[in-house]
């Protein structure tokens, strides 16, 4: 009887390991999320399934370009591309992205950039400054997508990591620029 009750123990202990073990790694270091929407099209599709990063901001800060997970409401998370950094000055004309001054490629719009034909994908419009601790964010669909021209500019502590890798569909496996 004892075998079976140290037997028993053992299974629950190593079943509470796992679920604490699990807890951590989900609240601090990964996460899964769902794109909820159109707004990251064509990089990313609706009810695509990601792993948010959750340690790399806590050591590191975003970069330009890196597709972020941050708390728009308390119920919402979006997904985005950090655009502005602080400091930055963010243009937009002629469907051509400014930054500083300086103009940037942004290739993963070209294939919504070459098929659209009734006018730019991204109306002309200016950031003068990109407040410090903040970041200015756009969806890659830029007709369709709440961004921060709409709600404003996303404090740093509202991200909750950064998204690269697509885990579903399974025939979509892949990593995300």
């Amino acid at each position: 009887m004892t075998r079976k009750k140290s037997e028993l123990f053992e299974w629950i202990k190593a079943l509470a390991i796992a679920v604490i073990l699990a807890a951590v790694i989900r609240y601090f270091l990964f996460a899964p999320i769902v794109v909820d929407g159109l707004s990251m099209m064509p990089t990313l599709h609706d009810q695509d399934r990601m792993i948010v990063n959750k340690i790399g901001y806590k050591i590191g800060e975003p970069e330009r370009f890196d597709i972020v997970v941050f708390h728009a409401t308390e119920e919402k998370d979006y997904i985005k591309r950090v655009i502005g950094l602080p400091g930055d000055r963010v243009e937009y004309r002629d469907d051509t992205l400014y930054i500083n001054g300086k103009a940037y490629a942004e290739p993963y719009l070209d294939e919504y950039k070459n098929t659209l034909i009734d006018g730019p994908l991204t109306e002309p419009f200016t950031v003068e400054e990109v407040p410090e601790g903040q970041l200015f964010v756009m969806g890659d669909n830029r007709r369709y997508s709440k961004d921060s021209r709409h709600i404003g500019p996303v404090p740093k502590d509202e991200v909750m990591g950064q998204t690269s890798l697509i885990y579903w569909p399974l025939n979509d496996i892949r990593f995300v620029k």
